[in-house]
């Protein structure tokens, strides 16, 4: 029996590593990914007034804190009994979709590209955006772009580009002026076709990775995501829909408010990283996707023009959902030129300027639950608090959790496929690494224990021996 391990994964947000076990004549028995890293924001935040969690849980992510403040605003909404002026709401959305912008962008540009463009099978020190600085400029040049773009919004809106504090319980906390509405607006064209130009590229490019899309987490699961009252595309409010691997609808207008009754959380002891499944279905059987692919996967359709021609396109690539997790590039791609897209019509709107944005009101209700997507899938806030508004009770399941186990499941199928014999490549190793890559993981956000954590404490004299030891799990 040898173990290969693979630590650090490379080229994604937060620490985790992959095992991967092989018998005697190279074949492989088992693969797991590991997240290594804890952060434990559900309990700290235990105490601090409700007021403060926007502010407190964007810092679980530099990458998509906006998401997490649009979804703990809208559980402090809910705590606060009231419904937010509808130009609050628009403005929540505008920096919302700046940040699926810029995620999407650095996904896919700074830390997928390189295995597209240098190969799967190139030498680690060619598979980075530094290479790809040298080898494909104008590539490079335009994904800066794209995420400088989604950036300077959420900074002129909420002031910073990482952490801003402008969405707030009841609405945001300024109106949106004139100067920065056409600022935004003057560049949408540019960026609309550059998305555009690089997702027509992808399409044909991604041909030539026949074998990662049979591979790269290609099995049947159920999906998951937001959709609106039309069946569109939905990345702030909506209800949840449920598909099965055939396309077919299985749960429909699903509340975030009861998200308990159809999702249960499992904690396996190799990780940190909770285990999210379809309740009804049960553990083995309710595995299920969210993010790009399973969004793509469960609307009818985007709601903007260009979008909407290519899920078209997307959805003939297989007769149900499309099953392989190397897709999500592609939807990544198609959702980002839909955040643009949809700034568009945003800001069109007559009353975007309206200063009537926020609603005040005290704790008129003990519990609330916030429910959005966050560019990496289905992300729920849900607090409880006090009469003076303390927090009592937090759960927060973040979009990579809810991907674990299909992650789990990738990791040993990919495995499986390239790595066979006595000699173990670069090539196949990067393969394993790349379907992690696909789901475009946020492990600093999803890193929440339930129950004890694992503990090893030694006390060591000056000497450096070992005098006492506890450990716990």
């Amino acid at each position: 029996m040898k173990k290969i391990i693979i630590d650090p994964v490379t080229r994604i947000e937060g620490h985790a590593k992959i095992t991967i076990n092989v018998d005697d004549n190279g074949i492989v028995e088992d693969a797991k990914f590991h997240v290594t890293q804890l952060r434990g924001f559900e309990k700290f935040c235990e105490g601090r007034p409700f007021t403060e969690m926007p502010s407190i849980t964007a810092r679980t992510c530099g990458i998509c804190p906006v998401s997490h403040l649009v979804a703990s605003s809208k559980a402090c909404d809910q705590i606060l009994g009231v419904s937010i002026p509808e130009t609050g709401k628009k403005l929540r959305e505008i920096i919302h979709l700046a940040q699926m912008a810029q995620s999407h962008a650095l996904s896919f540009f700074y830390l997928s590209s390189p295995d597209f463009l240098a190969g799967m099978d190139a030498p680690k020190e060619e598979r980075n955006v530094f290479n790809l600085m040298k080898t494909h400029p104008d590539i490079v040049r335009d994904g800066i772009k794209l995420r400088s773009f989604g950036q300077k919004i959420i900074e002129a809106l909420g002031g910073k580009r990482v952490h801003p504090s402008w969405i707030v319980p009841g609405g945001v906390s300024h109106k949106l002026e004139a100067d920065i509405r056409d600022n935004i607006r003057s560049g949408l064209p540019e960026m609309i076709k550059v998305a555009k130009k690089h997702l027509d590229w992808f399409k044909i490019e991604q041909n030539k990775f026949s074998n990662e899309i049979i591979s790269f987490a290609n099995f049947p699961t159920l999906f998951m995501g937001l959709v609106n009252d039309e069946g569109g595309v939905e990345f702030y409010d909506g209800k949840l829909r449920v598909i099965d691997s055939t396309g077919k609808i299985i749960a429909d207008r699903l509340e975030g408010n009861n998200y308990q009754d159809f999702i249960k959380e499992e904690v396996e002891s190799d990780s940190y990283l909770k285990s999210p499944y379809y309740k009804p279905y049960g553990y083995e059987k309710g595995m299920y996707r969210v993010g790009t692919l399973a969004r793509l996967n469960v609307a009818d359709k985007c709601g903007t023009p260009l979008a909407n021609d290519e899920l078209a396109e997307f959805k003939a690539i297989e007769r149900g959902a499309v099953l392989s997790s190397f897709y999500y590039h592609h939807a990544r791609l198609i959702e980002l030129l839909h955040s643009l897209e949809k700034l568009q019509l945003i800001l069109s709107d007559k009353d975007i300027l309206n200063p009537h944005i926020r609603a005040k009101a005290e704790v008129n209700k003990f519990e609330g639950i916030g429910v959005a997507e966050a560019p990496r899938g289905t992300l729920i806030h849900h607090y409880k608090v006090d009469e003076q508004g303390l927090i009592t009770n937090v759960n927060l399941i973040i979009a990579t959790g809810n991907n674990n186990l299909a992650m789990n499941r990738g990791v040993k199928q990919v495995a499986e496929n390239f790595i066979s014999g006595k000699e173990i490549t670069e090539g196949a190793l990067n393969r394993v690494e790349s379907v992690i890559r696909a789901f475009d993981p946020c492990l600093s956000c999803s890193t929440h224990a339930l129950g004890a954590m694992p503990l090893d404490v030694r006390l060591i004299n000056k000497d450096g021996e070992e005098i006492d030891r506890v450990m716990r799990g």
